[in-house]
């Protein structure tokens, strides 16, 4: 075992090493190897990164289904790139890998088949001044007349409804035109995260948290047991405290290396199997996690954001892959990984999150690894970060959560 774990710390350089295995409050990386088509792949666990170290930045708290902690690939950028370099999320959701590259002064690249992955992440490259939002709120003209075009009479008060149709409608006017600015996509973005919560910084009645939409039908059923109706919730100032919120903990700095990165980020929509729009071997790093299975509807838990932001939910889940089986999703992988290695640098680096599925019956990072093998990657190794809660957790096991530990499991590739 001690010959095995020297040989793989020997792939890193001493400065990397000290980054990825350092000791935490929990003790010494704990090792181990795992046999996968016949190659010896070793797995590390320790809590490489916690909630005792640097919280992440107040520009990340933008809810979205299945994303990851923003302390995920901070380390992995920091770990295996430099200033400039290229760093890619595939999969970009709410843009949690983008903002911690910018942050972190890299080069950014953020995809999502669905379009609302870009109206929750761009505005936060370019964030405007607080006066400038609050003057902008102000100027919008809210018509008590108007009114949605579906009952949404579940989840708002009639007054609330038509200052949320007099915004959507706003916008939509304004994007039509091609005046959206930057004061507009902020109030987009923002609104379209305050749309339905669980307390009084949301536009609706109680309902479940913002990452996931419930149904009008769910939504009456919930109220009915509640014993609720929808109250009257003023739209500007809630998208004000958001905002005031957002950029709360947020240097002058930070704000204009966000602005820098922002201006020459690459944000697409496209297929992650086929982004011709990337240059091949451009790319230093990928720091993403795919879609898991049928686990996550992504499309259907955020109807009621694209239909304030005019997108086609039935197109999406059209397009969105969503595989039923683990044959299914293992051809997408491949497929990914296929186009994952034509834009990664020689000596670039991917850091693939997968996550627990199906009661813990199925390790995706065992389909994971072949996926890249087959590519041309070198599989360095698989990293579990675990966040432990009980003494009696077991990290190595699948069922971690079940016991009491919050882990993340990243396969890492090597071109």
């Amino acid at each position: 075992m001690e010959k095995s774990l020297n040989n793989f710390l020997a792939q890193f350089s001493i400065q990397d090493q000290g980054r990825l295995f350092a000791v935490s409050d929990e003790g010494k990386t704990q090792f181990e190897q795992i046999i996968l088509k016949g190659i010896a792949i070793p797995v590390f666990a320790n809590e490489f990164w916690t909630s005792k170290q640097r919280q992440s930045s107040s520009i990340h708290e933008i809810s979205y289904r299945a994303c990851f902690k923003a302390q995920l690939p901070r380390f992995f950028i920091k770990l295996f790139t430099e200033k400039r370099d290229v760093v890619y999320d595939p999969f970009s959701g709410r843009g949690t890998t983008g903002l911690e590259a910018g942050l972190l002064e890299r080069k950014v690249i953020l995809n999502d088949i669905n379009p609302l992955s870009t109206i929750l992440s761009r505005p936060r490259f370019f964030i405007p001044k607080l006066s400038e939002v609050e003057k902008r709120l102000e100027s919008i003209p809210f018509s008590k007349k108007c009114k949605a075009d579906i009952d949404l009479s579940m989840f708002y008060h009639p007054d609330t409804e038509a200052e949320i149709v007099s915004l959507k409608n706003y916008l939509s006017e304004r994007a039509a035109e091609g005046k959206e600015d930057e004061a507009d996509s902020w109030i987009r973005m923002v609104a379209t995260n305050r749309l339905t919560g669980h307390s009084l910084g949301f536009f609706s009645v109680y309902t479940l948290p913002p990452n996931q939409a419930l149904s009008p039908e769910r939504q009456k059923k919930i109220n009915r047991e509640l014993e609720q109706e929808p109250e009257y919730r003023n739209t500007r100032a809630i998208i004000l405290k958001k905002t005031k919120s957002l950029m709360r903990e947020l240097s002058t700095t930070e704000i204009k290396d966000l602005r820098d990165c922002g201006r020459s980020a690459q944000f697409l929509n496209s297929d992650a199997r086929q982004t011709q729009e990337i240059d091949s071997e451009s790319v230093q790093l990928t720091v993403t996690s795919p879609p898991f299975l049928d686990v996550v509807q992504y499309a259907d838990d955020n109807w009621l954001r694209c239909w304030f932001n005019g997108i086609d939910v039935d197109k999406i889940n059209r397009q969105i892959t969503i595989a039923k089986d683990v044959q299914t999703w293992s051809r997408f992988i491949q497929d990914n990984f296929r186009e994952l290695y034509r834009i990664t640098r020689a000596r670039g680096w991917v850091a693939f999150e997968v996550g627990e599925v199906r009661s813990g019956r199925i390790k995706l990072e065992e389909y994971v690894v072949p996926a890249g093998l087959e590519s041309g990657f070198e599989c360095k190794g698989i990293v579990i970060n675990k966040q432990k809660f009980t003494k009696t957790a077991n990290i190595w096991g699948i069922k971690n959560n079940s016991k009491g530990t919050n882990t993340n499991r990243i396969v890492i590739f090597r071109k």
